[in-house]
């Protein structure tokens, strides 16, 4: 099972932090409907890339938010470990949730062969289907805010 282009985004539901006293709470992929969902698979707390990548985007989330777009960040670490990089970093601007079974990892087919997380993110549109998925094979890079934000316009459009 995989997420693929055109078919219907898996729901989930995962415990994760917003950042705020309250945050610590379930966080569900069906509680966006009717707006458009950027999902940000990235393999770990604290590390280089992944810091890069949530920091990039937090800069950038007027771009997110100009198109409506709602992002959340999914990897295997708890709750505590998001907690700990988020105040670490400054706060980052969207949800940080916990797969830590890995099950929505592998629902959306993003588990590498020997079952660490692949840097990935997917647009989901306000309907509920995946419009835009890039699965990285090397962790080395992340998509640009701009090319995501340019697949939730076109998936708006659409």
């Amino acid at each position: 099972m995989s997420a693929r282009v055109g078919q219907p985004a898996p729901d989930f539901a995962l415990a994760g932090t917003d950042g705020t006293p309250d945050g610590h709470r379930d966080f569900s992929l069906s509680q966006f409907a009717g707006r458009p969902v950027v999902l940000v698979f990235y393999p770990g707390d604290n590390t280089p890339v992944c810091t890069r990548q949530l920091n990039s985007y937090t800069s950038d989330i007027d771009a997110f938010r100009e198109v409506d777009a709602q992002v959340l960040a999914i990897s295997p670490q708890t709750v505590e470990s998001h907690d700990a990089f988020s105040a670490e970093q400054g706060g980052f601007a969207f949800p940080l949730l916990a797969d830590v079974d890995k099950a929505v990892g592998r629902a959306y087919g993003i588990l590498g062969p020997v079952g660490f997380y692949r840097r990935s993110v997917f647009v989901i549109d306000a309907a509920g289907v995946v419009q835009h998925a890039h699965r990285a094979v090397a962790g080395l890079w992340f998509r640009p805010t701009d090319e995501l934000v340019a697949a939730v316009a076109a998936a708006s459009a659409g």
